[in-house]
C-alpha cells in the first residue's frame, strides 16, 4: 500500500507538559487506522498538531512524499487534511448551509454572497451525508447528534486526502454511526487515509483496518491487522495493566425514597411522567436519541420549564423554577454537552471548580476568600486524580474526562444529596471510565442519590441498580437489576413497539 502520512520523531510540549513524545506512525492510502489510549494520552494533541491548530515542538510530518510544514488550520487544509473533532466548532445562531460553508462563501461577480449556490452546495453535502435537513435551519435548534453529523459533513466538503475523526460518535445514535461507517468505507475505497480516535472498543473492530495504542504521550504498539488483536490486549497496552470488568459493580445499602417526581411534562417529555428514586441508588435512564432522557433531567433541574408535575425531596413537596432553585436544594447537574453547558473553557481549573459554591465563601458580601478557593481547588484535585498541571491550567486544556471530574468537584464543593449524570463518561477513556464509576459507587455510599443518562447499554446494565427505558417522552418500564436484559431493555426502548406496555410510574422498583 502506498504511504500517504507519516509523523516522524514528533514532539509537543506545553508548560508543564510534555503532550507528545518521539510519535512515529505511518498511514497508507486507503487505511482506517485507529487510535487508542486513554485521556490524556496525546491523541487530540497529535490531530491538532496534523491540523495545524498547534505547531510540533520538534519533528517532521510528511505527506504523500513530500515533508510539509503545518503553521495554521489553513496549510492543513491547503495540504489537503480534514479533522472532525469530538467538540463541536459551530456557530449556534448561523444556518446549517452558512456553518458548512463558512470561510469558503460562493459569491456572484458583484462580491455579494450567492445564497442559492450556498443552499445548493449545502444541500447537496447534506444528501451525500444521508441527512434529511433544511441547510436554512439554525444550528441551535438541531439535536447535538445532528450537529455532530453537520461538523463531519463540513470537514468532508473539501475533499481532503487525509481524514481524521476525533470520537465521531459519541453523540450519535446506532443507526447515525452505522450511517457514518457507510460513509467512512466509501472514503476508504476512494484512496483516502484515514485516522479514526474512539474509546469504544467495538467501533475499532467494526471500522478499522489497523490500530496504534497511545500511552502518555508515546505510541506504544502499533497492530496492522485487527484480527491480531483482542480488546484485552488494547486495554493492557492502554493502561499499562489489565482491566477485566471495567464496572466493578458491587451492591451498597439502598435507603429510603429521596426524590419523587409526580405527572411531570415539559419540551421533550409530552406524555406525564413519574418515578422515584432511594438514598444510594444508582437509576439509571436508558433510551435511543429523541427519547426524551436529557429532557427529563432538565426539566428536574429547572433548565427547563416543566408544563406540569410535582416534585417530592424526602417526603416533602419543593418547586423548582430554575437551576438556582435545585442547586439549594441539593440538586447537581453533569450536563452531556460539556464544552457549552458544563464549563467555562477559558478560566482556570481552580475557577471552575468554584464557580458555584464560592457564593458561600465571600468575605464582606463582595470579596472572594482567596485563600478558600485555592484550598478548596488543591482538595478536589488530589481527591478525584484530576490531571493538572496546576490549579491554575486553564480547563479547556484538560482532556475530556478530567474535564468531567472538574465538573463533578464543583457539584461536591456544594451541600448535594441528588447527582444527575448525563452521559458521565462520554469520549473518556476505559481507564477514566473506571474512575468516574468508582467515584459513583463511593458517592452511592456517602448517601448521595444519582441519575445516570447512557446511551451505552453496557454502561447503564453494568453500574446501575434499577434502568428506567424511555421512549417517545416517556418512561415505559423500569427494571430491577436482576431484570437487566439487553434484548428487553432495546425492546423496550424502541419506537411503535408494544404500545400498552408504557408504565408512567415506578410501582415495579418501589
Amino acid at each position: 500500500m502506498e504511504q500517504v502520512l507519516e509523523f516522524a520523531s514528533v514532539c509537543k510540549s506545553f508548560p508543564g507538559v510534555q503532550a507528545l513524545s518521539d510519535i512515529s506512525m505511518q498511514v497508507c492510502r486507503g487505511e482506517v487506522r485507529g487510535l487508542i489510549g486513554e485521556n490524556g494520552a496525546g491523541k487530540s494533541t497529535l490531530l491538532k498538531v496534523l491540523s495545524g491548530a498547534y505547531q510540533p515542538t520538534s519533528g517532521r510530518i510528511t505527506i504523500a512524499g513530500k515533508e510539509r510544514e503545518i503553521l495554521s488550520t489553513r496549510d492543513g487544509l491547503e495540504a489537503g487534511i480534514a479533522v472532525i473533532y469530538q467538540e463541536l466548532y459551530l456557530v449556534p445562531e448561523m444556518t446549517v448551509a452558512e456553518n458548512l460553508l463558512l470561510g469558503h462563501m460562493p459569491t456572484r461577480r458583484s462580491g455579494l454572497i450567492d445564497v442559492q449556490k450556498m443552499y445548493d452546495t449545502a444541500k447537496a453535502q447534506l444528501t451525500y451525508i444521508l441527512e434529511d435537513i433544511d441547510p436554512n435551519t439554525k444550528i441551535k435548534e438541531l439535536p447535538i447528534a445532528q450537529r455532530q453529523m453537520i461538523e463531519i459533513a463540513k470537514a468532508l466538503l473539501h475533499n481532503a486526502s487525509i481524514i481524521a475523526f476525533d470520537e465521531p460518535t459519541s453523540s450519535l445514535s446506532d443507526k447515525e454511526t452505522q450511517r457514518l461507517f457507510k460513509i467512512i468505507a466509501a472514503l476508504r475505497d476512494e484512496g483516502k487515509a484515514i485516522i479514526y480516535v474512539s474509546h469504544r472498543m467495538e467501533e475499532l473492530f467494526e471500522v478499522c483496518d489497523s490500530v496504534t495504542v497511545f500511552r502518555d504521550g508515546k505510541t506504544i504498539e502499533t497492530f496492522r491487522e485487527m484480527a491480531a488483536v483482542t480488546p484485552d490486549m488494547l486495554v493492557q497496552r492502554m493502561v499499562g495493566r489489565d482491566i477485566k470488568d471495567i464496572y466493578h459493580y458491587y451492591a451498597r445499602p439502598i435507603g429510603e425514597e429521596v426524590l419523587k417526581l409526580e405527572g411531570f411534562t415539559g419540551p421533550g417529555v409530552p406524555t406525564p411522567v413519574s418515578f422515584s428514586a432511594k438514598r444510594g441508588e444508582i437509576l439509571g435512564f436508558f433510551g435511543l436519541v429523541g427519547a426524551g432522557r436529557t429532557e427529563l433531567m432538565k426539566l428536574l433541574f429547572g433548565a427547563e420549564k416543566k408544563h406540569t408535575g410535582r416534585i417530592h425531596l424526602n417526603g416533602k413537596e419543593v418547586v423548582i423554577n430554575a437551576p438556582m432553585d435545585a442547586i439549594e436544594l441539593g440538586i447537581a447537574f453533569l450536563p452531556e454537552d460539556r464544552k457549552n453547558e458544563g464549563i467555562i473553557p477559558i478560566r482556570s481549573v481552580e475557577e471552575n471548580i468554584n464557580l458555584s459554591a464560592r457564593r458561600k465563601h465571600v468575605k464582606g458580601k463582595f470579596f472572594l476568600d482567596v485563600r478558600w478557593e485555592a484550598q478548596n481547588a488543591l482538595e478536589f484535585i488530589k481527591k478525584l486524580s484530576i490531571k493538572t498541571p496546576s490549579k491554575d491550567q486553564l480547563i479547556m486544556n484538560l482532556s475530556g474526562g478530567n474535564q468531567q471530574k472538574v465538573i463533578l468537584a464543583r457539584w461536591l464543593s456544594e451541600k448535594t444529596s441528588i447527582i444527575v449524570m448525563d452521559e458521565p463518561t462520554r469520549g473518556i477513556d476505559v481507564g477514566t471510565k473506571n474512575e468516574i464509576y468508582s467515584l459513583m459507587y463511593k458517592l452511592t455510599e456517602e448517601g448521595k442519590t444519582i441519575l445516570c443518562v447512557s446511551s451505552e447499554l453496557p454502561e447503564i446494565m453494568g453500574i446501575s441498580d434499577r434502568v428506567a427505558v424511555m421512549r417517545d417522552g416517556c418512561i415505559v418500564d423500569i427494571l430491577q437489576r436482576d431484570q437487566l436484559d439487553k434484548e428487553r431493555i432495546l425492546t423496550l426502548a424502541l419506537p411503535d413497539r408494544h404500545k400498552s406496555t408504557i408504565h408512567n410510574s415506578n410501582e415495579r422498583g418501589e
